[in-house]
C-alpha cells in the first residue's frame, strides 16, 4: 500500500457528490499529479485527503493508519501539510514572520528549518524582512510552500501551486518540487499546467467528473494519444 492513499473517495457539499469513487496515492519521495478539466473535482480531492471534506464513502490511509475521521489539525500533527491555491500567505507579515507562523506548533528547531527554507528558496532570504504582500506571485508561492515545509511534513499537498505565475517561474517552482521530493517528502499536487506537471510526475491521475479516467506514470500519460488529445491540447 502507498504511503498516502485516498481510496474510493466519494463525497461533496450540500448533498451533491463531487467525488465519485476517486482514488489518489503517493509514495514517500515521489510526486503524484492530479490533472483534468475545470470542475473535475481535483481540488476537492485534495481537501478530502486533508480532512476538509467529510467522505460519504471511502477512506484515507497514511503510513498504514486509517485517518479518515481525523480533522485537518490532527493530520498536520501526523505529518501532512497543505498549500491552498489562494489566501496562502499573510500579506502584511514579512517573509520571515510567515515562516515563523508555519513553525508555531513546534517546540524547537524553527530557526534551523527557516535556514533550510532559505537554502531551498534563496530569494526569500534576500527578502526576509519584506512584507509577503509586496512580493511577486511566484515569490509568494515560494513563501506559501516554505511555510508548509516549516512543519517538517512527510506529505506535502499542493493545490495549483503555479496558478497566476509566469511561465519561467513555473519551471523554477517545478524544479523545487522535485528537490523537495528528493528529500523524501511525498508530494500530491493538483496542477493546471498539465503537460509540465506530468513531465515530473511519478504517477499521474486524470479526473473527470470526480472519477478516475486515466491513471499511470506521468510519462505514460503524456504518451497516451487519448489523454493528449482530450486533456493536453493535442
Amino acid at each position: 500500500m502507498a504511503f498516502l492513499s485516498g481510496q474510493d473517495m466519494t463525497g461533496g457539499y450540500t448533498g451533491t457528490d463531487i467525488l465519485r469513487g476517486c482514488t489518489v496515492e503517493v509514495e514517500k519521495g515521489e510526486i503524484s499529479v492530479v490533472v483534468g478539466p475545470n470542475g473535475a473535482g481535483k481540488s476537492t480531492a485534495m481537501k478530502a485527503v486533508f480532512g476538509m471534506l467529510v467522505l460519504r464513502r471511502g477512506k484515507v490511509i497514511l503510513d498504514g493508519e486509517d485517518i479518515t475521521g481525523l480533522p485537518p489539525q490532527l493530520r498536520v500533527a501526523r505529518g501532512m501539510s497543505l498549500v491552498p491555491q489562494t489566501h496562502n500567505v499573510f500579506a502584511s507579515m514579512t517573509v520571515e514572520e510567515n515562516l515563523e507562523m508555519g513553525g508555531v506548533t513546534r517546540a524547537q528547531g524553527v530557526a534551523e528549518t527557516i535556514g533550510e527554507v532559505f537554502e531551498l528558496f534563496p530569494v526569500l532570504a534576500e527578502k526576509r524582512r519584506q512584507p509577503a504582500g509586496e512580493l511577486s506571485g511566484g515569490q509568494r508561492q515560494q513563501v506559501a510552500v516554505g511555510r508548509a515545509l516549516m512543519t517538517k511534513p512527510s506529505v506535502l499537498i499542493l493545490d495549483e501551486p503555479t496558478a497566476g505565475v509566469s511561465p519561467i517561474v513555473v519551471h523554477e517552482l517545478f524544479d523545487k518540487v522535485i528537490e523537495i521530493a528528493h528529500r523524501g517528502v511525498a508530494i500530491l499536487m493538483v496542477e493546471q499546467n498539465a503537460q509540465q506537471a506530468l513531465a515530473i510526475a511519478d504517477t499521474g491521475y486524470v479526473l473527470v467528473q470526480g472519477e478516475n479516467r486515466f491513471t499511470g506514470s506521468g510519462r505514460a500519460l503524456l504518451a497516451d494519444d487519448e489523454v493528449r488529445m482530450s486533456f493536453l491540447g493535442g
